[in-house]
C-alpha cells in the first residue's frame, strides 16, 4: 500500500498567505493538524494527500531530495539547486504571485558601469590595480556564477551573504550584490542600481514536482486530482460563458462559426470565450440579431487535456 501524496507548502510569511489564499480559491482549503502552529496538514477534497509546512528554502531541498512529491516555492530557490535541475525537478505551473527579480546591482556612484560588459572591464582593471578581485555579496551562488560566466566576467569572488545583502557595499563587505528585489526600492535606498542587462531571473512561485520521489499509481492519482482542479480554476478565471435564445438560423451559425474560428469554444446552449474577448463576442452576436446575450463567469472549466498533468506523467512513468 502506497503512502499519501506529500505536498510541501510555505510555513510562514507573505508567500504562505498567498499559497493559502490560492488553494482556498481552488476549493482546496489548507487544514493544519495540531492547530495554527502545526507543521502537518491536509487539503479539503484531497484525502490522499499530506501537507508539510516548511520554509521556502526547505521546500526546494525536499523536492530536490525526493522527500516531497509536490511543492510550492519560489523559482529563484529552485534554480539555485544548481545544474541539471530539470533532471530532478519539473516546474508544473507558474502561479502568478510571489514575484521578484534576481538582479546584479552596483553602486550608483559607479557612473561608468551600466552593463555587464562595463562590469567585466571594471573587474579586470580593479584586479590589475589592487591585486584583489571584486567581491559580490549574494545568497544565490549557483545562479551568480552561471550568469557571470555567460557574460564573461571572471575577475570576481563571491562573499556569501547571511543577512541583508543589499547593505554589504555600504558596510565595506562587498563591491557588488546579486539579490532578489520586487520594486528595487531597497536597493536604491542603499545606494545601489540594477545593471541594464543585470536581470538574472524573473522569479515567481511555482508548483513543482520531484522526479527523485518515489511515485506510486495512487500518489499520481492524487496529484492528477489536484492538478485538474487548479487548472480548471485557472481556466475559469480567464473565461466567460455566453448564452442567448437560439434561433437555428443561418445567420446565427455564421457568427458562431466565426467566433469559434477566433478562439471561442462551443458549449451547450452557448460559447466559452476568453475574458478579454467577452465584449467583442457579445457585440458580434447582438449585431447578428441574437439576444439577449447573457455573460456568466464559471467557477471551474474542466478540460480533457491538462498540460501540467501530462508533463508530470511524461517524467515519472
Amino acid at each position: 500500500m502506497s503512502g499519501p501524496l506529500i505536498i510541501a507548502v510555505p510555513s510562514k510569511g507573505r508567500l504562505k498567505e498567498q499559497v493559502e489564499a490560492w488553494l482556498a480559491d481552488c476549493g482546496l482549503d489548507l487544514q493544519a493538524v495540531g492547530g495554527a502552529r502545526g507543521y502537518l496538514g491536509g487539503l479539503k477534497g484531497l484525502p490522499d494527500a499530506q501537507v508539510r509546512l516548511l520554509s521556502a528554502g526547505d521546500i526546494a531541498d525536499a523536492l530536490d531530495s525526493g522527500e516531497a512529491h509536490l511543492g510550492i516555492t519560489g523559482e529563484d530557490l529552485l534554480r539555485e539547486r544548481g545544474e541539471e535541475l530539470d533532471a530532478r525537478i519539473v516546474l508544473l505551473k507558474a502561479l502568478g504571485f510571489g514575484r521578484a527579480d534576481l538582479v546584479v546591482a552596483a553602486p550608483k556612484s559607479w557612473l561608468d558601469v551600466e552593463t555587464m560588459a562595463d562590469l567585466e572591464e571594471v573587474a579586470h582593471d580593479y584586479l590589475a590595480r589592487t591585486g584583489r578581485r571584486l567581491r559580490v555579496a549574494t545568497k544565490y551562488l549557483a545562479q551568480t556564477r552561471a550568469f557571470f560566466a555567460r557574460h564573461g566576467v571572471v575577475d570576481y569572488r563571491i562573499t556569501e551573504s547571511s543577512g541583508a545583502t543589499e547593505g554589504a557595499p555600504a558596510a565595506g563587505a562587498a563591491e557588488l550584490v546579486v539579490d532578489i528585489t520586487t520594486t528595487g526600492a531597497t536597493l536604491a535606498a542603499n545606494g545601489l542600481k540594477v545593471l541594464a542587462d543585470g536581470l538574472i531571473l524573473k522569479s515567481q512561485a511555482q508548483l513543482a514536482a520531484s522526479l527523485k520521489a518515489g511515485w506510486s499509481q495512487g500518489q499520481l492519482a492524487a496529484a492528477e486530482r489536484l492538478l485538474r482542479i487548479v487548472e480548471a480554476r485557472t481556466a475559469a478565471l480567464a473565461s466567460a460563458t455566453l448564452t442567448w435564445p437560439a434561433t437555428g438560423e443561418t445567420a446565427e451559425a455564421k457568427v458562431v462559426d466565426a467566433l469559434v474560428a477566433a478562439g471561442a469554444s462551443r458549449r451547450p446552449h452557448g460559447l466559452l470565450v476568453e475574458i478579454g474577448q467577452l465584449a467583442q463576442a457579445s457585440l458580434a452576436l447582438t449585431a447578428a440579431g441574437l439576444g439577449p446575450v447573457t455573460a456568466a463567469r464559471p467557477d471551474f472549466v474542466f478540460e480533457v487535456s491538462c498540460p501540467p498533468l501530462e508533463a508530470l506523467r511524461a517524467r515519472v512513468f
